[in-house]
């Protein structure tokens, strides 16, 4: 366990972000080469492909683990602190690897008996970005999976707890960037330009519109503003220019869908109501995380074969995984794994993966594999 703590330090020293992490591939390389997998391709540009392959007929299953760090400034001063300037494993990224890197050394001392697993190093899950580039790419294409496993770990719970539900096990989201042309004027003569600032204000206010903010509803919806800007600062000139942007979520993607277009016509009407000129953007799609009954229940068993405590929540988290659009494709689950009550909360400036849940990560994933391979064969 030594060596993967090392591991995961390393990474949390030399963070990259989304879609930059190239010397972390490099550095998994290194790392599971010598484990001579049957199979180590790079996918989707920063990320990598690994594969244990049995000489039996059984189920194709993916392991995955997001790579990619945030940019946030640490403020910790333990010796393996972030060497980069506003970059930082603050979501426990570089835990989540190393718990993979762990399954890849116990596939090779002991393969697969049936199938093929496959262990999936996925970059840029914080921009959801990831997931869509690894099913583009044509490597990743040549294979399919009957099952798909993926964990994130939780501060807030219990070290060592695992945390699941059957069905839906976290959020939908999309963000906006909706951008308002107007016409700047003097100051003193505002009335000769069009100054978008009321339709900004009723713009932000449409969040009330759009938000049902009771989780145990299944229309749930939370519209939340995270950017907005006015003009220039240049005291004789009227603005005309502005710009609104929202996260939105909902429990499914249908939904999340319908209050997309609800809001995108609201907008278009506040814009065309004032003159102005509207240009809409919309990224960063995450989708909602589906738990399947069947991998739901391989999460329970091995959770139970180890002993390991076991919560089963009553609603989904509000937060968004990209790993969601990889249990949309096919049939998966995703669980979490507690890392201590008093543990900084995700995305803190203090955050730090506790190592002592990396051994757990394994133990659950091994015995994922373990169960998912038995199951064919009975």
């Amino acid at each position: 366990m030594q060596s993967l703590i090392s591991i995961r330090q390393h990474l949390h020293q030399f963070p990259e972000l989304s879609g930059q992490e190239y010397q972390t591939q490099q550095f998994l390389k290194k790392q599971l080469a010598p484990r001579d997998p049957d199979y180590l391709q790079e996918v989707a540009t920063t990320g990598l492909l690994v594969e244990f392959w049995s000489k039996r007929a059984g189920p194709n299953i993916l392991l995955r683990a997001d790579i990619d760090a945030l940019p946030i400034a640490e403020i910790n001063s333990f010796a393996h602190r972030s060497r980069k300037e506003n970059e930082s494993h603050k979501c426990g990224h570089d835990g989540h690897t190393a718990i993979l890197v762990g399954v890849a050394r116990q596939l090779a001392q002991h393969p697969p008996q049936t199938g093929k697993v496959f262990l999936l190093f996925q970059p840029a899950e914080e921009i959801g970005q990831g997931a869509q580039a690894v099913l583009n790419d044509p490597e990743f294409k040549k294979w399919s999976f009957d099952q798909c496993f993926a964990l994130h770990n939780l501060p807030g719970y219990p070290m060592h707890q695992i945390i699941c539900k059957p069905h839906q096990f976290s959020a939908g989201a999309v963000s906006v960037a909706f951008r308002l042309f107007g016409k700047t004027a003097h100051a003193a003569q505002p009335e000769k330009g069009l100054n978008p600032s009321q339709a900004l204000s009723a713009i932000l206010q449409l969040r009330e519109r759009f938000t049902q903010p009771k989780t145990d509803a299944q229309d749930f919806a939370l519209v939340t503003p995270v950017y907005a800007t006015l003009g220039e600062k240049s005291y004789g000139a009227s603005a005309g220019y502005a710009e609104a942007h929202f996260t939105l979520r909902a429990w499914n993607q249908e939904h999340l869908e319908q209050v997309c277009k609800a809001l995108s016509h609201a907008v278009k009407s506040q814009a065309t109501a004032e003159g102005l000129w509207l240009e809409e953007e919309w990224f960063e799609v995450f989708h909602a995380n589906y738990n399947h009954p069947r991998a739901y229940d391989l999460v329970k068993q091995s959770a139970a074969r180890h002993n390991l405590s076991w919560q089963e929540m009553e609603r989904p988290f509000r937060w968004t995984e990209d790993f969601g659009l990889l249990s949309s494709t096919f049939t998966g689950a995703m669980f979490g794994l507690g890392a201590g009550e008093q543990t900084p909360a995700l995305h803190n400036p203090d955050y730090d993966f506790p190592d002592e849940i990396i051994e757990t990560g394994v133990k659950m994933f091994v015995e994922i594999l373990s169960q998912a391979q038995y199951n064919q064969a009975t």
